[in-house]
């Protein structure tokens, strides 16, 4: 499920100040990086399966390794986990009504977060 019209796709943010807002919202890069990409995820576990919000980003200056990156961040995404495959994003998947109006409001606050540092 896409989180569209939140305007994070017209986000170009330092890689350091998106670390430390993304983790005060949960949202944690921990190993989901290379030089070129990073993923930000929250992890949901409810009694309907085990979800992620995710939030994906890639580098249009620096180098994420280095810690001295621009981020273009692009649409969040709620996806559903099955196990041994991976997460699921698909239109298709059923995802608790509930957990899409957290996440609304997570990604909301975290927008108005990251538009103060922003240009």
């Amino acid at each position: 499920m896409k989180f569209e019209n939140l305007g994070f796709d017209k986000v170009k943010a330092d890689l350091k100040r998106l670390d430390d807002v993304m983790e005060n919202y949960g949202l944690i890069r921990a190993e989901q990086w290379d030089y070129e990409r990073v993923s930000y995820d929250r992890k949901f576990e409810l009694k309907e399966g085990v979800f992620y919000l995710r939030i994906l980003g890639y580098t249009v200056e620096g180098d994420v390794g280095a810690n001295r990156a621009v981020l273009q961040l692009l649409t969040p995404l709620l996806g559903k986990h099955y196990y041994p495959h991976g997460v699921e994003y698909g239109e298709g998947e059923d995802f608790p009504s509930s957990l899409v109006s957290q996440c609304e409001k997570i990604l909301t606050e975290l927008k108005a977060e990251i538009d103060k540092f922003v240009n």
